[in-house]
């Protein structure tokens, strides 16, 4: 079996960049992120102020997934700018899955940990963009409760492909932290911030 039973998920650390890398530039030659960019959203995954989570699935000492969202704090609706009052939001950075891995359920526990991730940064929406021929995608997120709410044009570049922007509102509701769906946490993201 590969995916669900045999792939460990624990934090994405410096030392995964690489391997990771290799997996980001085989799924997405043309809009690969950068070593830079993953040394960056690394560097704010950790601590108190922490406002990412990254994870990697391992199947021995082979990475063959990773995921990552970004919390950001918005005005809340009936606040008054300045108020003090704001919203925890999560942004889905990225999520992949080698292809031999496609159609395990992998993804599904990848996107399980995120939103147990925004559930505990106490979130009350997540938000992602999919490209728009993404199907397998887009029928991952829909199966959480994502709902399609806009399309942000040529947003994948240099393909200059459209991305459809997609909310879930109170993560909590999809997933329950408390009661993991498979009592395979995360290892090593007890302190989130």
């Amino acid at each position: 079996m590969t995916g669900t039973d045999t792939a460990v998920l624990r934090e994405m650390r410096w030392w995964d960049i690489d391997s990771v890398l290799e997996l980001e530039r085989d799924l997405f030659p043309e809009d690969a992120w950068s070593r830079g960019m993953f040394w960056s959203e690394l560097a704010h995954a950790r601590g108190p102020g922490a406002t990412r989570c990254y994870v990697v699935a391992q199947e021995g000492d082979r990475i063959v997934g990773y995921a990552g969202l970004t919390i950001s704090g918005a005005e809340s609706e009936g606040g008054e700018a300045g108020d003090g009052d704001s919203v925890q939001a999560a942004d889905v950075q990225t999520i992949a899955v080698t292809r031999d891995h496609w159609g395990t359920g992998l993804g599904s526990r990848l996107l399980t940990e995120l939103l147990r991730a925004a559930t505990a940064f106490e979130c009350a929406e997540v938000l992602l963009e999919c490209r728009v021929d993404n199907v397998r995608a887009q029928k991952l997120y829909e199966r959480f409760g994502f709902e399609i709410i806009g399309v942000r044009r040529g947003y994948y570049q240099p393909g200059n492909v459209d991305a459809l922007v997609m909310r879930l509102t109170d993560p909590s509701t999809s997933v329950n932290p408390a009661n993991p769906v498979d009592g395979n946490g995360v290892q090593g993201t007890e302190t989130n911030g």
